[in-house]
């Protein structure tokens, strides 16, 4: 799929917002300036929050609860995690239960930390734009793609 630009990708969240259940990780994987963060912030707009989302850079993890999203979602930020131990200490599997996860840079858990995620990764397109592709879990099979 091809994004042209950071409102495409934001449209982008916006659909898969509709699609987001509690449970859900959604791994968003590309090199800086790809619009990942564009993307977690179309779907955390689609949910209900007001203003622009923060990029979790330095926080690691920003929570989202209703009455402010309609569902609760962490936007989470791995850029900065040098040894994936380091993850165990902000209980992201047990937010699993009540809350979705929009995880940036989940390659810097190894290779495959939720195998039911929905893994998009997006790189830089010689024409313009991003180009998107999708590792679809059979989690997300009857969700996908989106409409």
């Amino acid at each position: 799929m091809h994004l042209r630009d950071a409102a495409a990708a934001h449209a982008f969240g916006a659909a898969l917002a509709k699609v987001l259940r509690p449970g859900d990780v959604v791994a968003l994987s590309g090199p800086l300036g790809a619009g990942k963060t564009s993307i977690a912030r179309g779907v955390l707009a689609a949910l209900g929050l007001e203003g622009e989302a923060p990029s979790p850079s330095f926080a690691i993890v920003q929570p989202y609860d209703p009455p402010e999203v309609r569902i609760s979602v962490l936007h989470v930020d791995l850029y900065r995690i040098e040894d994936p131990d380091e993850v165990l200490e902000l209980g992201l599997d047990e937010a699993l239960d009540d809350a979705a996860l929009l995880v940036e840079w989940p390659e810097r858990l190894g290779d495959d930390p939720w195998p039911d995620a929905l893994w998009l990764t997006l790189v830089f397109d010689d024409a313009g734009g991003r180009r998107l592709t999708a590792r679809v879990p059979g989690a997300w099979e009857s969700r996908w793609p989106l409409t």
